[in-house]
């Protein structure tokens, strides 16, 4: 669709991919030294605010809940690992298999902290847990390689998210909803009814 301008605000109002690119553009700027922020977080949860429905605060505080709560899983994860993963042995195959009875472990947990009504988003669970994964393990991150700064950085991005998810729809300059013009008054009939 093209521009459309309205005619009591007198604004334009912007296509959704462009606004939502305008968006996107200016989160770009976070992957540069010294921040090196994992960026892609945002636009996963930016994504899965519009699975959970469209912007609102609610859908925010729950995506935020979620992908902080995978998040905290994957630093659990982790740390699990390094002191678990050589209890198979040093070889390749001995310390995935550690890693995949860590995994387990923390999935299993994981899903049933998803049973509890706060944290029942699962997936925004999983946003979190991947992103921090791919944060300390990628080299991301403001202090790239500490399990501290991967947690802040994924859990930062991911929360960014929802609100640009909404910043996206803002910069649509779309008009406020009309009030609702009351309904005319109705007028009956004195007819008889017949059967």
């Amino acid at each position: 669709m093209s521009t459309v301008r309205t005619v009591r605000t007198g604004r334009i109002r912007l296509p959704h991919e462009v606004s939502a690119s305008i968006v996107a553009f200016a989160t770009v700027f976070l992957l540069m030294s010294p921040l090196k922020m994992p960026t892609w977080a945002i636009f996963i949860t930016w994504a899965g605010t519009f699975l959970q429905g469209g912007p609102s605060r609610s859908n925010a505080i729950a995506m935020i809940t979620a992908t902080t709560t995978g998040a905290g899983f994957g630093v659990v994860a982790v740390l699990l690992n390094r002191e678990t993963g050589t209890m198979f042995g040093t070889g390749a195959f001995a310390q995935t298999l550690a890693l995949a009875v860590v995994i387990f472990v923390v999935n299993g947990t994981l899903l049933a902290t998803g049973r509890l009504r706060p944290f029942s988003l699962i997936p925004g669970m999983f946003f979190g847990f991947a992103s921090v994964f791919a944060t300390y393990f990628g080299g991301f991150g403001y202090d790239a390689g500490h399990l501290d700064a991967a947690f802040v950085s994924a859990a930062a991005m991911c929360a960014l998210g929802p609100l640009c998810a909404t910043l996206g729809l803002r910069l649509m300059f779309t008009p406020r909803a009309a009030e609702p013009e009351p309904e005319p008054a109705k007028q009956y009939e004195n007819a008889e009814v017949t059967p």
